[in-house]
């Protein structure tokens, strides 16, 4: 059967499937939680001054047609099973939730002067409660919509984006939810996004896959500084910080940009290292305490891979006018000593990241016709920022190329020489069909 059609009783099935487990699992948990005798709150002090907003009753509701909708949007059998898959994984997660720490929510909702909003009002009360509340299925709902919706042409996926933003807010502007819960919702949809990956095995996904894990992090750094504030001092929304630099970075790997930190030059200019203090400084101790590829590796004569080094170890490798220098780490600066003694390449890759295939060709090949013209005294370092992957991943492919060989015995050979090195099994399969 084609992959790009799926059988619509498949669809329907799911819809079917997903909308009577949530059915069975809300109404069974709401009805749990009433039965207690007592069912307390968390709510953030800030939270009195959230306004009431009527008219955003109508994003909140709308859940219930994306709820539908989506599945049929859905335009390949892996999709609708990575959907279905998410969505009940959601459920049971939030239900669990529900049962062991049930809350309620504490606010007083203004009464609504507009008979129109006022019926919809009416209608959350009949079919909503005011428990089940953290996580927040309407948040996390909304991200696994955005997951199916975001492929769509630009006109509408900028109206979906924004709509999916209201959605979001209306559950704290309709008085349903508290912050606590939406944070929650987001964090719970951000691991399902990562113990369900889409197009798991697909290489030019890989970026999305390690994205989220970035966005994950963001969202728990975000409940970590609110819970601090409120409990400890202003002082931790600075925790702020480094959850937007993790949203941000996570955004540069959705899009490879593999430049969003280091120009052509293979520097990055101040503002940058500012902003970016908190990736830099993680990468940075990584690098000083964690890597172990520290003395430059032979893989073929005058052809060495590596990861990034301090100055005692470029003082050690005698970096001299000749040595050729392909800096492949996206995350921290070269030292100025090889950029200042050395012919110095910056073409930064993502930490173990898809990449562009016909860039690494080219510079694979452009290595390859510098090898064969070094003088006496030349030599050829490659390296990224640990030395375990990139450098690696590059040297096979130098070997490969160089030497002839099929890419099984290159990865032998420098399996063999690279004790440190690690080949992801994403790259094992890319390697399997990428000729130069």
């Amino acid at each position: 059967m084609d992959e790009t059609k799926i059988d619509l009783k498949k669809k329907v099935t799911s819809v079917i499937i997903s909308s009577i487990f949530f059915s069975v699992v809300y109404n069974f948990m709401t009805w749990y939680t009433s039965s207690l005798t007592y069912v307390p709150s968390f709510v953030f002090s800030f939270e009195k001054y959230t306004p009431f907003l009527p008219w955003t009753v109508i994003p909140y509701l709308s859940s219930g047609i994306f709820f539908i909708a989506v599945f049929f949007c859905c335009k390949t059998e892996e999709q609708l099973s990575v959907l279905s898959k998410r969505i009940l994984f959601i459920i049971t997660v939030a239900g669990i939730c529900y049962f062991l720490y049930p809350l309620k929510f504490s606010l007083i909702k203004s009464a609504t002067s507009d008979t129109f909003f006022k019926w919809f009002f009416q209608f959350i009360e009949i079919t909503d409660s005011p428990y089940n509340e953290a996580p927040s299925l309407h948040i996390a709902f909304a991200f696994i919509f955005w997951s199916v919706f975001r492929v769509y042409k630009t006109k509408w996926r900028t109206v979906l984006a924004i709509w999916f933003v209201l959605l979001g807010v209306s559950t704290l502007t309709t008085y349903q939810h508290h912050l606590f819960d939406v944070v929650t919702g987001a964090i719970l949809a951000q691991v399902s996004f990562v113990i369900f990956p889409a197009q798991k095995n697909n290489f030019q996904f890989r970026n999305f896959h390690i994205a989220n894990y970035y966005f994950l992090f963001g969202w728990i750094i975000i409940l970590v500084a609110l819970l601090l504030f409120e409990f400890c001092s202003s002082f931790w929304l600075l925790l702020f910080w480094p959850s937007l630099v993790l949203f941000i970075v996570g955004y540069h790997y959705q899009k490879n940009t593999t430049r969003f930190l280091k120009n052509v030059s293979g520097s990055i200019i101040w503002y940058k290292k500012t902003f970016y203090f908190p990736y830099l400084a993680v990468y940075w101790l990584f690098w000083k305490f964690l890597r172990k590829n520290k003395k430059p590796i032979e893989i073929l004569p005058k052809i060495y891979i590596s990861s990034r080094l301090d100055k005692e170890e470029i003082l050690n490798f005698k970096v001299n006018q000749n040595t050729l220098v392909y800096d492949f780490s996206a995350e921290l600066e070269e030292d100025n000593k090889i950029k200042n003694i050395a012919q110095y390449f910056s073409v930064p890759m993502l930490d173990v990241g898809a990449f562009d295939a016909l860039e690494i060709k080219r510079i694979v090949l452009e290595i390859s016709k510098n090898y064969k013209h070094l003088p006496h005294n030349g030599k050829i370092l490659v390296h990224c920022t640990m030395g375990f992957t990139r450098s690696t991943f590059v040297g096979i492919l130098l070997i490969k190329n160089i030497l002839s060989l099929p890419t099984t015995q290159a990865i032998a050979k420098i399996k063999h020489t690279h004790k440190n090195a690690i080949l992801h099994s994403y790259l094992h399969d890319f390697l399997k069909t990428f000729n130069i």
